[in-house]
């Protein structure tokens, strides 16, 4: 099925637009390596704070509020990216077990954060929920961003 897909792809006109067009699959990773800067820029902040190393002095709500906004653009921007290089090089990515990691990573910690954001909209900054439980939110944000970051580097190098 998976193969099928690929090749369908493949066959397209715009992804053979963009694999013969020299200058499309550069630009658009450069694009692509920008917008996971400022996620990674954004989401490192935040979960930062939430372990407790840096921001201490802001509150919470207020981090969220500023940094989230920049990473679901930078994501739209990462998935529109994406989109193009994945029909130019359809078995590059979705033929790649690591392309799926990633994807998988992605997922996750996409919904982490959605959840902890509804948990801390419900909660706000203290009380019910524990010091302990952002501090590991923050750690399992921060280590799913990077294994994303390793994941996409891997993509070229492993079939």
């Amino acid at each position: 099925m998976l193969q099928e897909i690929i090749r369908w792809i493949a066959s397209t006109s715009a992804s053979k637009v963009i694999a013969n067009v020299d200058w499309i699959i550069p630009a658009v990773q450069t694009v692509h390596i920008l917008a996971i800067a400022a996620v990674i820029s954004t989401m490192g902040m935040l979960d930062l704070r939430l372990m407790g190393l840096t921001g201490t002095r802001y509150p919470l709500q207020e981090m969220m509020d500023r940094y989230v906004p920049w990473m679901w653009i930078s994501v739209l921007v990462l998935l529109c990216t994406g989109a193009v290089l994945i029909t130019g090089e359809p078995e590059r990515s979705l033929g790649n077990w690591v392309f799926q990691v990633k994807m998988g990573l992605l997922a996750s910690v996409l919904l982490l954060t959605v959840v902890f954001k509804q948990l801390l909209k419900r909660h706000g900054d203290g009380g019910e929920r524990p010091q302990w439980a952002a501090k590991l939110t923050g750690l399992v944000s921060l280590l799913l961003w990077i294994g994303i970051i390793v994941a996409g580097r891997w993509i070229a190098y492993i079939t």
